[in-house]
């Protein structure tokens, strides 16, 4: 009969259970939450080393780029696909608003049609291809017609 309580003891009870069972989905969405953060901040790093580099309509890169063609490449190397244009990454990322934008999270300029993206900076500055006879390059956003979207959540 002793056997038999020291064995109940060991059985978590229904409760316990589900508490560990919440503990572990918790734990798999920090770490999931941590990795998307990671490949952000990659990203940014790929796309600061291309500061300098020509913008080249329909380029994306190593050596020259357009505005989405700098995005893509940057976060293709950082291990997140996207879309081509600065039109098909707006509908792929999550779009967020202007105060809950971070370093990292994507800028696109346009209406109905997003026709530039660039990656967020920080202090309202994106780093951008920006047009013909230019380089990539940080600068202030210039207009307040921009819309923001991350992949925080879609990485």
């Amino acid at each position: 009969m002793a056997a038999a309580k020291t064995t109940a003891a060991k059985t978590p009870t229904a409760k316990q259970a589900k508490q560990a069972k919440q503990a572990r989905k918790k734990a798999k969405r920090v770490a999931a939450k941590k990795r998307r953060a990671a490949r952000i901040s990659k990203a940014s790093r790929v796309a600061a080393r291309q500061k300098g580099d020509p913008y080249r309509y329909g380029a994306s890169g190593p050596g020259a780029f357009d505005c989405s063609g700098l995005t893509s490449y940057s976060f293709r190397r950082a291990g997140v696909k996207l879309p081509r244009t600065a039109n098909s990454q707006y509908r792929h990322v999550r779009k967020i608003k202007k105060k809950n934008i971070r370093k990292g999270d994507l800028v696109f300029f346009g209406g109905s049609r997003k026709y530039h993206v660039g990656i967020y900076w920080g202090k309202g500055r994106i780093l951008h291809a920006p047009y013909s006879g230019s380089r990539v390059k940080v600068e202030r956003i210039w207009t307040k017609g921009w819309s923001a979207g991350t992949v925080r959540l879609r990485a």
